[in-house]
């Protein structure tokens, strides 16, 4: 059963590493190789956890080539054009002026059903108001409507908005955050004095607090349960 833990934690700090090293990017976004190396890793890893008697090095060796190779093509392919049309494609256009391109979405696998429900996920209903709509090599569908049917832009409008910054958590799920009180300036007799002014004594009684560079607060208090 000992073996069995170490073997276990050994692996599982190896792929938790192997996963960092390839950046955010790769966590958040698949491409084909990457998705490769994902499956086949993930094979790799379960053989010695299901079979002791596996060398431990069966498992590793061949993570860490992968993760090599992960790292050689995704080089390559920041430098070379080509070779990243070769492995990741090309993006394609499903929608082009208002029209469908169906000769894109039958290359494409895609079908009426799951163009209709990402146009919707993404708050479009007519399809004649798209001037296009793009299918990334991540299998996002990108969609950008014609001038006249996008949102103005306060430039556009001639107002000048005042840059709220990133709000600064200063209480999460409970816990004051005494770094972040810092850095905006403030201390714990001003948290106080806020939180009394909604009625609340105990920091743990707010589920969250936030303060921007315009001193507009965000509160949250705990739900009761």
């Amino acid at each position: 059963m000992a073996i069995i833990l170490i073997r276990t934690v050994i692996l599982f700090f190896s792929l938790l590493l192997t996963m960092r090293l390839l950046g955010k990017r790769q966590l958040g976004e698949l491409e084909l190789s990457e998705l490769v190396v994902g499956v086949v890793v993930a094979d790799l890893a379960s053989n010695p956890l299901q079979d002791i008697g596996i060398p431990l090095l069966n498992g590793l060796v061949p993570i860490v080539v992968l993760f090599c190779c992960e790292l050689l093509i995704s080089g390559l392919s920041l430098r070379h054009i080509r070779l990243r049309e070769l492995i990741y494609g090309r993006p394609s256009i499903l929608i082009r002026n208002g029209s469908i391109c169906q000769a894109a979405m039958a290359k494409n696998r895609f079908t009426l059903d799951e163009l209709t429900e990402e146009l919707r996920s993404q708050g479009y209903l007519d399809i004649s108001k798209i001037k296009y709509a793009i299918l990334e090599n991540n299998g996002q569908l990108s969609v950008l409507p014609f001038p006249g049917e996008q949102p103005a832009t306060a430039a556009q409008l001639g107002i000048t908005v005042e840059d709220p910054g990133m709000p600064v958590i200063l209480i999460s799920d409970g816990r004051v955050l005494e770094r972040n009180l810092q850095r905006v300036g403030r201390d714990t007799v001003w948290l106080q004095k806020e939180l009394s002014a909604r009625g609340v004594q105990d920091p743990r009684e707010v589920y969250l607090f936030t303060l921007d560079t315009l001193g507009r607060i965000y509160y949250a208090g705990r739900e009761r349960t």
